[in-house]
């Protein structure tokens, strides 16, 4: 599937800082379809259980992919969590590349709903996630703009496969 664009990062987020040192650094690709794609690793650091991701990670993930899907549609509204429904069904490993897919299932006025999944890369889902978001401009979140956290990163990628 094609790549529309890659989303930016920011500096310290957990999932998508690139300036955390504990963080996932995952990248964020608009895909033809309209949903959202990161294909990314945790570290051993964001461990539970040896060999397996802490599914507080897992569920940070799953909120990212999802709240980021609304910048399909709208890109300057920002989401703010009211609910987030997680369902771990596969242990998910560290140090090995995962896919998310996020994407918008209801959106309205004042809030949005979606649906995001992590898979292995042979396409087994190992979490999926229903979220609702109450949509704020980044102004009211915090006493920041979008230039203090947006990191413009180049699309590195033209095409993925979506399994």
């Amino acid at each position: 599937m094609k790549v529309l664009k890659r989303q930016s990062n920011s500096h310290y987020c957990i999932i998508c800082g690139m300036e955390n040192e504990a963080g996932v650094k995952a990248p964020f690709y608009e895909m033809e379809d309209n949903s959202v794609v990161s294909i990314f690793k945790y570290q051993f650091l964001h461990q539970s259980y040896p060999e397996r991701t802490h599914g507080g990670l897992i569920s940070s993930m799953l909120d990212e992919i999802i709240g980021r899907a609304i910048w399909v549609y709208e890109p300057d509204t920002w989401g703010v969590t009211i609910s987030l429904n997680v369902r771990y069904r596969k242990p998910v490993p560290y140090e090995a590349e995962l896919m998310a897919i996020g994407k918008i299932v209801k959106n309205s006025a004042k809030a949005f709903v979606g649906e995001g999944v992590i898979k292995d890369m042979n396409g087994n889902i190992l979490a999926t996630a229903e979220a609702t978001y109450f949509k704020m401009p980044l102004e009211s979140i915090a006493s920041i703009t979008h230039e203090d956290v947006n990191v413009l990163i180049p699309n590195d990628r033209k095409e993925i496969d979506i399994l």
